[in-house]
């Protein structure tokens, strides 16, 4: 699945809710399915730098595309960060470059989250996208 096809399916589950109190408990719910992150991967050098809370984020480049593993000691950033590695998990790094970002503004994301939770999404983003352009650089 491609970056548009799989955000699309996001925006469809998150037009279901008309109050943002069930948007929320929904990111909290994606939060609880997000895979374990290996414990090995708990370290500094994962931390992603911008994040109120704390977020590990691990990624793997196998058969041209990049995978990523990530873990939050918040629920709703772990909601977020669920959304996020299922935006992106499974794409070829030129994919991950080029992936129009707008959706996250769609679902209304940055509009409902505090500032910091915003800047620290924003964080996550651009570290997946780093990650991508050194998987990319090394091909």
């Amino acid at each position: 699945m491609n970056f548009k096809e799989q955000t699309h399916k996001i925006e469809a589950e998150f037009s279901k809710f008309d109050d943002w109190t069930d948007k929320y408990n929904y990111l909290i719910e994606l939060g609880q399915s997000l895979p374990l992150i290996d414990e090995k991967y708990k370290q500094p050098q994962y931390l992603i730098e911008g994040c109120q809370s704390r977020v590990w984020l691990y990624a793997d480049f196998r058969d041209g595309a990049v995978f990523y593993t990530a873990d939050s000691d918040a629920i709703i950033t772990k909601g977020i960060t669920s959304l996020i590695i299922r935006s992106f998990n499974g794409l070829t790094p030129d994919d991950i470059l080029t992936a129009d970002l707008s959706v996250f503004d769609r679902i209304g994301l940055k509009e409902h989250l505090s500032p910091t939770r915003s800047n620290g999404m924003v964080a996550m983003i651009k570290q997946i996208q780093l990650y991508a352009m050194a998987f990319k650089m090394k091909k």
